[in-house]
């Protein structure tokens, strides 16, 4: 155990370091918010890699494939179709260069919608956030178990993220980043063919497994494949830390450039955490984790190393050490991205437009332990991972995405139109749960991606079709017109 401890400790010292050697060169509010678009390609990637896989993959798409396996890919297989249509739309984001997503929705729309960006986005980021904490509160137990319970680890975890995110913004998330995803990567990579050797082998996993687990849909309907497909698809193009990321880049190029990357470690990395799983539900069938299946990859890399050699049980130790600071990356990215909002869009924007550089940062920074805080609340409310992420994807997915890829891409949407898209699929997301059991069985079983974001499509197209097309000014400051 002390293997373990000492690896996650070199692991926390080095995330401070690499946030301390970034202070210095966060003076302005570019800085801060978007490194100072300085991001090269390289840093890009891992950046990208790091903040999109976290819990939502270590956590509820593990859990996913230990109870259905590789039909779990459906929700990874959502953020792979997601990537392809992105590698078109970052080099228009590094072109537009602003801060927020809200940004973009006010210059092509208006404020209206720049206010109703932020609230989806607080309630999108905060929950995931909150399951970032949760699945580090689940491994700091596994670990130490007799000293820090689930709910304490959520805590620690929350100070940590809350800790990291706050010492330098973007600059410091995207170096932190760099050394996550690199470690991640290898780690997971490396300790897929020692688990499937101590499994006895391939076909021996394919036997200790009902068959069900290695076909296309698995054991779910194809309408429950879309349910876990779409929502991940439609967050990942609209994810507003992603395109946070192209306005940091340093070149259009670099933007593209990172796309590329960013597809082929994410389809290999998903791929490799999915097959983690499947083989340690082969594993491990019973016992304690087969009540809480969304550990496996932790147990896995607590238990499924021992009695091997040192280097194993170093290999065991690196994997868990790589998951924990995957969800501290990635609860990072996801904290770091609506505190910017809080700042650039209502603190700069409406109440102090004036402020300088200094104060800038410094409500920054307390927006990031404020929204920490109330990240670490909702964890403290929530059991499932799997249904919270999707709960979050599917209020970015419904009340934004549309809306973003909209501006991009057509020219006759109107603001009209974009406010009341977005505020029909955050209600339809938020009060879906309520309604249902007034709802026709076949409806009210269906989750809430389908109604939200036909509601929010039909908002968007009627009523851009019905209202005034938009002035040449709105379609200019996108490079539209």
């Amino acid at each position: 155990m002390n293997l373990y401890a000492s690896v996650l400790a070199v692991i926390v010292i080095t995330l401070l370091i690499v946030s301390l050697a970034r202070v210095g060169k966060v003076k302005t509010k570019a800085d801060y918010l978007v490194a100072g678009r300085s991001l090269p390609a390289f840093v890009l990637i891992f950046t990208l890699l790091s903040s999109w896989i976290g819990s939502g993959s270590l956590l509820g798409g593990a859990e996913n494939a230990y109870k259905h396996g590789f039909a779990a890919l459906w929700q990874a297989g959502g953020g792979w179709a997601g990537l392809l249509l992105i590698y078109f739309i970052a080099p228009r984001a590094r072109k537009f260069a602003q801060f927020t997503i809200p940004d973009l929705l006010e210059t092509r729309y208006n404020q209206t919608a720049r206010l109703l960006g932020v609230i989806a986005i607080l309630l999108t980021y905060t929950a995931i956030t909150s399951y970032q904490f949760i699945g580090g509160g689940d491994i700091l137990h596994l670990i130490f178990p007799k000293v820090i319970t689930p709910i304490l680890g959520r805590y620690i975890l929350a100070a940590f993220v809350i800790l990291f995110t706050m010492i330098a913004g973007m600059s410091s998330v995207a170096y932190m980043d760099l050394f996550i995803g690199l470690l991640a990567t290898v780690t997971m990579c490396l300790a897929l063919p020692v688990l499937i050797h101590r499994a006895g082998g391939w076909p021996a996993v394919h036997a200790a497994l009902p068959a069900t687990h290695f076909e296309w849909f698995g054991d779910l309907t194809f309408i429950q494949c879309l349910e876990l497909f779409l929502p991940t698809c439609l967050l990942l193009l609209g994810n507003q830390s992603m395109y946070q990321k192209f306005f940091s880049a340093r070149s259009e190029r670099d933007a593209r450039r990172a796309v590329v990357g960013w597809i082929i470690g994410t389809v290999i990395l998903e791929t490799v955490i999915v097959a983690i799983a499947v083989t340690g539900s082969a594993l491990f069938p019973s016992g304690e984790v087969s009540k809480a299946p969304r550990e496996i990859l932790a147990y896995c890399g607590l238990n499924g190393f021992s009695g091997g050699s040192p280097a194993l049980r170093l290999l065991g130790a690196l994997l868990m050490g790589a998951i924990f600071a995957k969800i501290i990356s990635t609860a990072n990215n996801w904290l770091f991205s609506p505190a910017t909002n809080l700042v650039n869009d209502i603190y700069v924007r409406y109440i102090n437009p004036r402020a300088s550089n200094k104060k800038i940062l410094i409500v920054s920074r307390l927006m990031v332990v404020l929204l920490g805080v109330w990240s670490l609340i909702q964890s403290l409310g929530t059991e499932s991972v799997l249904k919270k992420a999707l709960y979050a994807y599917t209020i970015y997915s419904a009340a934004l995405t549309p809306v973003i890829l909209a501006a991009f891409f057509w020219k006759r949407a109107t603001a009209v139109a974009a406010v009341s898209s977005i505020a029909v699929g955050t209600v339809v997301t938020v009060c879906w749960e309520w309604v249902t059991p007034y709802l026709p069985a076949v409806i009210g079983a269906r989750d809430a991606i389908f109604p939200a974001l036909l509601a929010s499509l039909i908002c968007l197209l009627a009523v851009s079709l019905l209202t005034p097309a938009p002035t040449q000014e709105q379609l200019n400051a996108l490079g539209e017109g």
